[in-house]
């Protein structure tokens, strides 16, 4: 039976593996585990197996697996990466280090103003929708620069890069297209001055095509948890 442990050193030898292939160094892609409906036994796992940042999609669930594996607090990452409502964010300041998902400048703001005084500023990106998909979350890129010139102001918060999923692609090379969007547009709101360090792109279907497109964090759960039923 293949392990939890098993499928994260898999992961990591794909990261490995295509960060050889472009020629960047794998110090630079961070893995983020996404944790959801995955109970706590798994995480524990995980983190036994030198995982440390675990995404969760779900506010509610998260802050119960934060709660539950309140022992590792100090050992683990929370990040908060599916889409967020105003009727949450207290919660999410109170609790999370990171979201990946901002999309608008209310939700930035009322972040900023419930994150605990006691808390380091919480850690943000932009969800930004780089195919212009109809139904998708996500600034559109011609807005993206204005905004993080808004949230940049904003105490308690930390605006550290961009996150984009893309619609699904077929191929390698489509796949890295796409992604290509986003870090185009990391870049162009580096040089306008954005204090950007974070890439949030690629999941586990298409992780290799990600670190191509020069990602520095992927979001993979079923490669390291398996499918969900």
């Amino acid at each position: 039976m293949t392990t939890i442990a098993d499928k994260l050193q898999q992961v990591r030898t794909r990261i490995d593996a295509a960060c050889k292939a472009c020629g960047r160094d794998a110090a630079s892609v961070r893995l983020l585990a996404v944790s959801k409906t995955f109970p706590e036994a798994a995480l524990r796992a995980a983190h036994a197996a030198g995982q440390s940042a675990f995404g969760e999609n779900y506010v509610q669930e998260g802050v119960a697996k934060i709660q539950a594996l309140a022992d590792l607090r100090s050992a683990i990452e929370w990040h908060c990466i599916g889409p967020l409502q105003s009727n949450k964010t207290r919660v999410v300041a109170e609790h999370f280090d990171w979201v990946h998902s901002i999309d608008r400048l209310k939700i930035a703001q009322r972040l900023s103003e419930q994150r605990p005084a006691q808390l380091p500023p919480l850690q943000l990106c932009l969800q930004v929708n780089v195919d212009g998909g109809a139904n998708k979350s996500g600034v559109t890129p011609p807005e993206a620069l204005a905004l993080a010139r808004q949230v940049v102001e904003l105490p308690k918060v930390r605006l550290r890069g961009l996150m984009a999923i893309p619609e699904p692609a077929e191929s390698f090379e489509e796949q890295r297209a796409l992604f290509l969007r986003a870090t185009a547009l990391y870049e162009e709101m580096r040089a306008a001055g954005m204090p950007l360090d974070v890439l949030s792109l690629g999941m586990s279907a298409d992780l290799e095509a990600a670190v191509a497109a020069g990602s520095t964090m992927v979001r993979v759960g079923t490669a390291i948890f398996g499918g969900r039923g």
